[in-house]
């Protein structure tokens, strides 16, 4: 009943950008977190960074500094903007949502995940 599109990823030089950009759709009545996850090649699934409703964020720390998450409400959609990549950010990236449906229950989303590689 909610859908999510990614989009944003691919390959980029050590010390680029990126921005990945994460638009949910559907029977939606309230998104409480939106954030990004990711899993590289041989490396566990980890949170790379989640907003919530009211702005807050939190990072992971191999990302503080360099990726920011933001949101748009109106759209329901979560921005990763990501810059001085590195050869370790080569990843898998996920959107996930959570949120409330138009008859109230919760909801869990997963996109389908965008590849960025970062390499020379």
């Amino acid at each position: 009943q909610v859908q999510l599109v990614e989009s944003g990823g691919g390959l980029v030089q050590p010390g680029g950008s990126l921005r990945l950009s994460c638009a949910a759709s559907g029977s939606i009545f309230s998104i409480d977190v939106m954030g990004w996850y990711r899993q590289g090649p041989g490396e566990q699934h980890e949170l790379v960074a989640v907003i919530r409703s009211g702005g807050s964020t939190n990072y992971a720390d191999s990302v503080k500094g360099r990726f920011t998450i933001s949101r748009d409400n109106a759209k329901n959609t979560v921005y990763l903007q990501m810059n001085s990549l590195k050869p370790e950010d080569t990843a898998d990236y996920h959107c996930k949502v959570e949120g409330r449906l138009l008859n109230r229950a919760t909801f869990i989303s997963w996109g389908q995940g965008t590849q960025v590689i970062v390499s020379s």
